[in-house]
């Protein structure tokens, strides 16, 4: 399965982190190829990207179901395609290093089923990384300049 990891260190106490992470509003807008999402439940929501694998550019909807919230270190979710054939897993972890500094790692893991799987697992094999350190860091720069506001 395609897959990518990332992780950020942020001079910031866990905590901080996990008042920012444990709200998906605040973080997805920050996911790359975003259009919305929309929370039907405390632990399900719908989302929606514009996808660019290739010559293939459409809009794919996913359903995103929270398996796990272990505060204030962890949020694990499944994915599920609404109408493509998509299914996969991620999370966000935050490990405190000291008091004032957490580091904070990104995991998203999707496969394509079905008679297109090949050749779009093999692009997202190669984008998939670039879109999670993408997402970690925008995060992490988000929660820079929340705290620096504040």
């Amino acid at each position: 399965m395609p897959s990518g990891i990332h992780q950020v260190e942020l001079d910031l106490p866990i905590d901080v982190i996990w008042r920012f992470v444990k709200d998906m509003d605040n973080w997805a807008p920050l996911v790359p190829n975003y259009i919305q999402h929309e929370k039907l439940s405390e632990s399900q929501s719908s989302w929606e990207f514009k996808t660019d694998i290739g010559i293939l550019k459409k809009k794919i909807s996913l359903l995103i179901d929270i398996v796990e919230w272990r505060e204030p270190t962890k949020v694990s979710f499944t994915l599920t395609g609404k109408s493509e054939r998509y299914s996969g897993e991620g999370f966000f972890e935050a490990k405190p290093l000291n008091t004032n500094k957490t580091r904070l790692t990104g995991f998203l893991d999707v496969n394509v089923h079905g008679k297109m799987a090949a050749p779009l697992n093999s692009k997202l094999e190669t984008q998939l990384p670039e879109s999670v350190k993408e997402m970690a860091n925008a995060i992490s720069l988000k929660l820079e300049e929340l705290v620096g506001n504040k």
